[in-house]
């Protein structure tokens, strides 16, 4: 039976500066919540450009505030041109401490960036600490290479300020698959607050009105957001340039970041090519991830769930620069036999990307590998969020 938390509220914050990977995350759990519990009303702050694209379920949804993006180089800048990014920063900062004050969360859940980008989620959690609101940090199962996020977190004191404003750190993947904080100097009391709660379960809805699903048997080629995918639609498309002869036909999503130029430039070179089809967007990727034969992807968190949860033989190429998760992710499945994997030079080697395309779909899928990762991270969520709001609503009266 589902259990009622009347009134309860959790704020969750998804910076959301390059990609889509943090807002599909937090919003995959504000959905589980709700499905677990009546009652409960959960706001998501997203920086994402495109959040309302997306559909949320009754009892879940979004403020949106102003975009800001990485660019390739490290820096930021204001998606509005109009804009300098410091006065974006201040006008995001002042809306999470508004939205703070107004929703009155029981429990806010910070996405990744610990103090939020810039530092803009701090003055927040300094707030809501004083008001008793429960702090939770959600960490991917991969943040970065342990020394580029050693000199990261160093810089600027993030360690220091874990320890001070959160109450617990969740990790979403279980500890024998990676550790987030390996290779940096954790204190106790952190290490103590983390629980590894295992990865995130995707579900299909299995709807026949897809648009974009197509008739038969194919290949799903996913970038992510887009923005950083332009090399593997490039290598893809190469590759059946090269063997004509490819028998699978493709669907490649491009994503909604990728540059209008480039999508046009890849629009034109697939129209020779009969086997691929190619869209920009699709909000239900679990639905075409769902009815694939097999996944060619770049490993972000998300896309590596979705092929655990549905099983599917994948092949990942994963991005290097300027973040190594992927490749740390990539080359971890790829021991233990979950995934196959192709280096960026590998795969921009059309025939020997030809040949890995070839032979996936009669790849055995990820179950058979007989080291199938922990999927039962949004129960164990919901199970630590329920304890915590048993505390919370203890704490009241």
């Amino acid at each position: 039976m589902k259990r009622r938390f009347d009134n309860a509220r959790v704020l969750m914050y998804s910076h959301d500066t390059f990609g889509l990977g943090h807002l599909r995350r937090c919003r995959t759990i504000a959905h589980s919540l709700v499905e677990n519990f009546g009652g409960i009303t959960v706001l998501i702050i997203s920086g994402a450009s495109i959040a309302g694209n997306f559909d949320y379920r009754a009892r879940v949804d979004f403020v949106k505030i102003p975009s800001v993006i990485k660019l390739r180089n490290g820096e930021y800048t204001s998606l509005s041109e109009h804009i300098d990014v410091k006065d974006t920063l201040s006008m995001r900062q002042a809306i999470i401490r508004h939205t703070a004050e107004s929703f009155q969360p029981d429990i806010l859940i910070t996405d990744k960036e610990p103090m939020g980008l810039r530092g803009e989620l701090e003055e927040t959690l300094s707030y809501l600490k004083s008001r008793g609101t429960r702090l939770v940090l959600g960490l991917r199962e991969v943040m970065d290479g342990p020394e580029l996020l050693d000199a990261e977190w160093k810089r600027n004191g993030v360690m220091q300020k874990i320890e001070k404003y959160y109450d617990q750190i969740w990790v979403y993947g279980p500890p024998d698959f990676y550790d987030p904080l390996i290779g940096l100097d954790v204190p106790k009391s952190v290490r103590e607050k983390m629980k590894f709660v295992g990865f995130l379960k995707r579900r299909a809805q299995h709807t026949e009105l897809m648009m974009h699903k197509p008739v038969g048997e194919y290949i799903l080629v996913t970038t992510g957001g887009g923005g950083d995918g332009a090399d593997l639609v490039s290598d893809v498309l190469a590759a059946y340039h090269a063997d004509k002869d490819l028998p699978h036909k493709a669907l490649i999503v491009l994503g909604p970041y990728m540059p209008a130029e480039q999508r046009q430039k890849f629009l034109q070179d697939a129209a020779d090519i009969p086997q691929v089809e190619m869209i920009s967007f699709d909000s239900r990727l679990e639905e075409l991830m769902a009815g694939a034969r097999a996944v060619v992807a770049m490993g972000g968190y998300n896309t590596f769930c979705e092929i655990m949860s549905f099983d599917k033989p994948a092949l990942i190429v994963p991005r290097t620069v300027p973040r190594e998760e992927q490749l740390i992710r990539a080359v971890r499945a790829a021991e233990l036999g979950l995934v196959d994997m192709l280096l960026p030079d590998e795969a921009g080697d059309p025939l020997r990307l030809a040949a890995a395309l070839r032979s996936l779909p009669e790849r055995a899928p990820p179950s058979r590998s007989g080291k199938m990762q922990e999927m039962g991270g949004l129960d164990t969520i919901s199970t630590i969020l329920s304890g915590l709001l048993v505390e919370s609503t203890a704490d009241v009266a």
